[in-house]
């Protein structure tokens, strides 16, 4: 049935209404006519603030594509390069719940065992370390409290490892273990830690060994010293002339082709052994998105067009519209090859 008149009047002026909250600029993002390539669609996202943007599309068998726009280096004016080197922020989370779904698959470690019985001397400085297990920290439940929403997390960035650590310890839980959803950077600090502890050497190490090497992704690395910084895309944040590329975060850095390459192989099972897969479907995402001063990113295989998109920027505002500018981007790029592919 048909509103009334009356009805529909109230309903557009209702919106109206609500557009008034909403920036303009996101408005404009998401109004604009669809564009019928995703080469302008890039192009369109510079125009509303981006410094540089990459995209990697790998569509069933067809050949990959590779669009880029905007500045690689903004101060040497370099333009933006679809193969450089990008920093992946939490999707790094990715590889890390692999590398333990692999331990565990092994018995070399267990889902049920608890954090307190891995790292004894956390005990009385996490609260309910004695019922938070793998599991759970995997899972994002455990209530451990997230280091990143610390007070002095961006006045006074910690120094190091121990530090970041600090910013979540002797703190109350955010709620029981498993009893809520919680996004917790902690968790995967922590799991890193494990991997490291458990297989006596780096995890990036072992990440590299069981997951990097087999599929063959030899641009993806764990550290701003294994890689020549000119092949990195450098990173801004609004209001700040530096360039952030030459900060070490601890996170994963890599293309967007080899990015694109681990998120078909974790989608289509082939970066796991026998029994692996079935594990990780119990503890973990199938794709992920990324956060960072200077860096955001977006990785997803679309299932109905049998596409992985993955999608990077270089600039970033935590008080700004950028990372809603960038889903919006992202969400007009997956309509552009979804109707190019009906």
């Amino acid at each position: 049935m048909k509103p009334k008149p009356i009805f529909r009047i109230l309903f557009i002026v209702a919106s109206i209404g609500s557009l008034y909250f909403v920036p303009w600029i996101l408005v404009k993002a998401w109004i604009l006519p669809l564009p019928d390539t995703v080469q302008k669609q890039l192009d369109e996202a510079i125009g509303h603030g981006f410094d540089g943007m990459i995209v990697y599309i790998d569509q069933g068998n067809k050949p990959p594509e590779f669009y880029a726009a905007g500045w690689h280096d903004r101060k040497n004016k370099i333009p933006a390069n679809p193969k450089a080197l990008f920093k992946i922020a939490s999707i790094t989370k990715l590889y890390v719940a692999v590398a333990a779904t692999k331990l565990v698959k092994a018995k070399r470690l267990s889902l049920d065992k608890t954090l307190a019985e891995y790292f004894p001397e956390l005990t009385n400085r996490i609260e309910n370390a004695n019922e938070i297990t793998l599991r759970m920290m995997l899972q994002h439940r455990s209530g451990i409290p997230n280091f990143v929403d610390h007070p002095d997390y961006w006045t006074n960035p910690p120094k190091n490892k121990e530090e970041t650590l600090g910013y979540a310890l002797d703190l109350p839980a955010d709620f029981k273990p498993d009893t809520d959803y919680g996004y917790s950077n902690t968790n995967y600090m922590l799991i890193s830690d494990l991997i490291d502890k458990t297989v006596g050497y780096s995890h990036r190490q072992f990440i590299k060994e069981e997951i990097l090497d087999p599929l063959n992704l030899k641009n993806t690395y764990g550290s701003i010293q294994d890689i020549d910084l000119a092949d990195l895309m450098s990173g801004y944040y609004v209001g700040i002339e530096e360039d952030l590329k030459t900060e070490e975060t601890g996170l994963m850095i890599a293309t967007a082709e080899d990015v694109g390459a681990f998120i078909r192989a974790l989608n289509d099972g082939s970066v796991f052994n026998e029994g692996e897969q079935e594990i990780y479907s119990t503890v973990y995402e199938y794709e992920h998105t990324g956060l960072l001063p200077g860096y955001q990113s977006i990785a997803k295989y679309h299932k109905d067009i049998d596409t992985v998109i993955i999608q990077f920027n270089n600039t970033t505002n935590f008080e700004g519209y950028e990372w809603n500018l960038a889903k919006i981007s992202y969400g007009r790029i997956f309509k552009i090859v979804k109707r190019r592919s009906s």
